[in-house]
């Protein structure tokens, strides 16, 4: 699941950035509006952290032009601003939670896991396919019941997978949510992780079908 960070100080918008990648997912960080607006239209994220305070466009600006193009992703919005107004005016414009800053960095995270799950996966904690099971609490996948041991990249291809059901997804795609901004996000190297996760559901009832020149298809096989 892909992570888009706006945060106008340098320092903070790094601490917050990491925190986030060690727990799994993958973040752009950008510092002003005008670059977050561009990107909202040409990327695709799971979930937007947006700084009210940022420079040539400003968070609830950012907030409201999304929301006018129809795009509905999750939006927590952080604030040094603690005016209830300015609370109410982001929510008005369809922010869906709001964190003061100074902040715990735990708590943002939980909020975070909070909102992915509830538009992911429709407020559920679990996910399932046959019997692979995604816990987006724990960030945890389980195979028969037992612990399904992924490296990050595998994890963010199989979380991209399992959150679409019944959706042939394209390398590109599927190279979108794995790689940020500043990476090489190479459609070949999705290739590379589709070979490693079918060789960990080998002996399941649970298969990566490859569509040519469409994408993959995650699918429990019927008995």
């Amino acid at each position: 699941m892909r992570i888009l960070l706006v945060e106008d100080h340098p320092q903070l918008a790094e601490s917050v950035a990491q925190a986030l990648k060690g727990a799994g997912w993958t973040v752009d960080v950008l510092h002003d509006g005008v670059a977050a607006d561009l990107a909202l239209c040409s990327e695709e994220y799971a979930l937007a952290i947006l700084d009210i305070g940022l420079p040539r466009l400003d968070g609830f600006a950012v907030l409201a032009r999304l929301r006018d193009r129809g795009q509905t992703l999750p939006v927590l919005m952080l604030t040094a601003r603690g005016e209830v107004k300015d609370r109410v005016h982001g929510l008005n414009l369809g922010a869906d939670d709001y964190l003061a800053k100074p902040f715990e960095v735990t708590e943002l995270e939980a909020r975070v896991k909070a909102l992915l799950r509830r538009s992911v996966l429709g407020g559920e904690q679990l996910q399932r396919c046959g019997e692979l099971v995604y816990d987006l609490g724990a960030r945890r996948f389980s195979l028969n019941g037992e612990a399904l041991s992924l490296t990050a990249r595998e994890q963010a291809v199989l979380e991209a997978m399992i959150a679409r059901p019944g959706r042939v997804m394209s390398k590109e795609q599927l190279a979108a949510q794995v790689f940020g901004l500043d990476e090489d996000a190479s459609p070949d190297a999705i290739e590379i992780y589709i070979h490693r996760l079918r060789k960990k559901l080998e002996g399941s009832a649970v298969r990566i079908v490859t569509f040519r020149g469409l994408g993959y298809l995650l699918e429990a096989v019927e008995a």
